[in-house]
């Protein structure tokens, strides 16, 4: 059959493409910048319908990351409807999960593409947004293909919101039209991300971490005011090259002004390979159809064997609090759960593992306008570890970088105390005396 016949045999409208849905199954939902808006704020409309007719729907299971759209499943009327299961728990679903109304599933980005090939966690039916078809039928994953492309190849079931604005993205990013049961076309476009990096603050921890980075490094870098700040920093550097969970607006500026090349790297030399994109619309035109960009799964991307693949590798991830023996906070706020691994362990393990490789973890010295100090004596009570104190090598205040790969704790108590903001050095320093990491 020819395929332009069968994509429009496939085109419906949201209340019939949602009809797949059945109680007791599991749905994923395409995350980051990639959400299929309109399927998902139609979920509450066909849960209300199945109620009207006296076919409620019950005990469906929603799983995805980071999402930018609203959650409206979370609404306490569908408690008996949706249950979230969030594999990264993002802003839109954190008091639920906080609450109780929601779970949660600790995982390295890495490891999530498996749990849906091996059936450890099956999915019935996915809900993902695509790219306009090419003249074979082929539709690209736009700028989320890390996690929706396995999610999506190991689903029963996928309907897909086909969007005018969605960049096509090269790499491992495509679908056949001939996989999907459901097509709703749509024009919209992509959420956008801010850009930040702009404070003294930021700006002086971005340049610690430029001043360690070497000419023809490959870099790992997320969203955020930090990641933004160093690259600001990067304008005097050479031949730097790219291999990330994800990027945004400030890699287009450094390959625009010819700094990022990828000319020296050793996996995907001349290439930006990423799993997925979240930013401006300028980021959205600059990705799409450009052969220079590659999307590829987080079992790929994130693999730190493929990491470390990379010469000169550097990892720069974020923490909530730093521990005086190098143990790293990420994800929540002591016992209250704030957001996830991601790819933090992934990529500080696979840069630990490149020749001439740096894992960096930066965080600002403070928090709440300087009253608290994420340079801690211990971890808050029930706060969980996602970095080891073993696998830490560098962190990064605005107050300079401390190093800790192959150091004492004594050593590394001394050079974290170094780093805190002045006003909390000689209480850390007598915590530290107090729990027998240093002498007086």
């Amino acid at each position: 059959m020819n395929w332009n016949s069968s994509y429009h045999d496939k085109i419906t409208d949201i209340e019939t493409a949602l009809t797949c849905l059945q109680s007791e199954q599991r749905v994923y939902i395409g995350g980051g910048a990639g959400g299929p808006a309109r399927l998902i704020a139609a979920l509450p409309r066909y849960a209300r319908r199945r109620q009207a007719a006296g076919q409620p729907l019950r005990h469906v299971e929603i799983t995805h990351l980071l999402t930018f759209t609203t959650a409206p499943y979370l609404d306490p009327e569908f408690e008996d409807t949706f249950r979230h299961n969030a594999l990264f728990i993002g802003p839109n679903v954190r008091r639920a999960v906080g609450e109780g109304q929601a779970d949660f599933t600790p995982l390295f980005l890495s490891e999530i593409p498996h749990l849906f090939r091996n059936g450890a966690l099956p999915l019935n039916v996915a809900l993902i947004s695509l790219s306009p078809p090419d003249e074979q039928g082929f539709c690209s994953y736009g700028v989320e293909v890390g996690v929706t492309k396995p999610a999506a190849e190991a689903a029963q079931t996928i309907v897909a919101e086909i969007n005018q604005q969605m960049p096509r993205t090269c790499g491992d990013s495509l679908i056949h039209i001939s996989r999907l049961r459901h097509i709703v076309e749509v024009d919209y476009p992509l959420p956008e991300a801010p850009q930040g990096g702009n404070s003294a603050r930021h700006m002086r921890i971005g340049q610690y971490i430029a001043e360690l980075i070497p000419d023809g490094a490959t870099l790992q870098m997320g969203l955020g005011s930090i990641p933004d700040a160093v690259l600001r920093n990067l304008t005097q550097h050479r031949d730097l090259g790219i291999h990330t969970e994800l990027f945004s607006d400030g890699v287009v500026d450094l390959v625009e002004a010819g700094i990022i090349t990828g000319a020296r790297k050793t996996f995907h030399p001349g290439k930006i390979v990423a799993g997925f994109l979240f930013g401006s619309q300028r980021l959205y035109r600059f990705v799409d159809n450009n052969p220079l960009i590659e999307l590829y799964p987080t079992d790929y991307i994130n693999d730190p064997f493929n990491i470390a693949r990379n010469e000169r590798m550097v990892a720069i991830n974020s923490a909530l609090q730093v521990d005086l023996t190098g143990q790293v906070c990420a994800d929540s706020i002591g016992p209250h759960l704030y957001s996830g691994a991601g790819g933090q362990v992934d990529f500080i393990r696979g840069a630990a593992r490149s020749k001439g490789g740096l894992p960096i973890i930066a965080l600002p010295a403070t928090a709440h306008g300087e009253s608290v100090s994420r340079i801690v004596p211990m971890l808050d009570r029930g706060a969980g570890v996602v970095t080891s104190r073993y696998d830490v090598h560098y962190v990064v205040t605005e107050y300079g970088v401390a190093s800790l790969h192959g150091k004492t704790i004594r050593q590394r108590a001394r050079e974290l105390i170094n780093i805190a903001h002045p006003k909390f050095r000689d209480d850390l320093a007598r915590a530290a005396q107090k729990l027998g990491y240093m002498s007086s």
